[in-house]
């Protein structure tokens, strides 16, 4: 179990490394991030396969709204109800 979650774990480190410019690569990413480590923990807390999926469900949304939101570089404003992105 342990050397399971060391591979994990470094996994985790080496697709957070992966910087790309694309909006949909950095969600993408955020949401395979949020998605496993959700997972992981809905399995250790709870010990079902409902764990495990409402954990990776709600990981993977947090995952690429925390992605979304936290992209370098940009800012939006909001004109005539839509979402704007310019350089900061």
């Amino acid at each position: 179990m342990r050397h399971t979650f060391v591979v994990v774990a470094l996994a985790f480190v080496l697709v957070g490394c992966a910087g790309s410019s694309r909006v949909d690569d950095r969600v993408l990413g955020g949401a395979l991030i949020g998605g496993g480590s959700g997972a992981l923990i809905g399995g250790l807390a709870g010990g079902t396969t409902g764990a495990v999926v409402a954990g990776g469900l709600i990981g993977a949304a947090a995952g690429a709204i925390i992605a979304d939101t936290t992209r370098p570089g940009w800012c939006y404003y909001w004109r005539k109800h839509r979402r704007h992105y310019v350089r900061c």
